[in-house]
């Protein structure tokens, strides 16, 4: 595994350098970042976890800036379409970053992977996929079965203490990069 000092640097040059490359390209109006998952599934909880900590850091930070999905409000499979049709009927060329987890092989568990394209969100459990986001950043949290019933249960049983340190290093990265903006 990775050390966390390790994974936060790759993450913070990552993400720097992505959103730096879409803003000279496109200037957006506002930055959506949309926290994708659920507080039920330990290893679907990155998204949120992410969420909830963003929305402290950030709270008050910029008047562009925007959080969507928490702990309390989550977005998930269930209303992911309708707050994606929100975010584009009420943001004037918003530039979304989706955040979400997402499974991998073994040796990609615990790292974080961002990339200037649409996130296939819901893709691991085999559910309709939504194609979301500018930017997409992906907690690895568990290994990818390619079978929806066993990646569901590898979600179910991924390591909160994984998880945690995931969305923490994320949320971080991400103030990092946003405060000097």
């Amino acid at each position: 595994m990775i050390a966390s000092d390790e994974i936060y640097n790759n993450f913070v040059s990552d993400f720097s350098t992505k959103i730096y490359n879409l803003k000279s390209d496109n200037p957006f109006s506002d930055y959506i970042f949309l926290c994708v998952g659920s507080d039920k599934v330990t290893g679907d909880a990155f998204g949120p976890l992410v969420g909830e900590k963003l929305s402290t850091l950030l709270k008050n930070f910029y008047n562009n800036i925007y959080v969507f999905g928490t702990l309390e409000n989550t977005i998930c499979g269930t209303n992911l379409e309708k707050k994606l049709q929100h975010i584009y009927n009420n943001y004037k060329n918003p530039c979304i970053i989706a955040i979400d987890s997402a499974l991998s092989n073994k040796d990609d568990i615990g790292k974080i992977v961002v990339t200037n394209s649409k996130m296939n969100l819901g893709k691991g459990l085999g559910k309709k996929p939504i194609l979301a986001g500018n930017i997409s950043i992906k907690g690895i949290v568990a290994k990818d079965y390619k079978i929806p019933k066993y990646n569901f249960s590898s979600l179910q049983n991924t390591s909160l203490n994984l998880v945690m340190k995931l969305a923490n290093t994320t949320a971080e990265g991400i103030y990092s990069v946003v405060k000097y903006r």
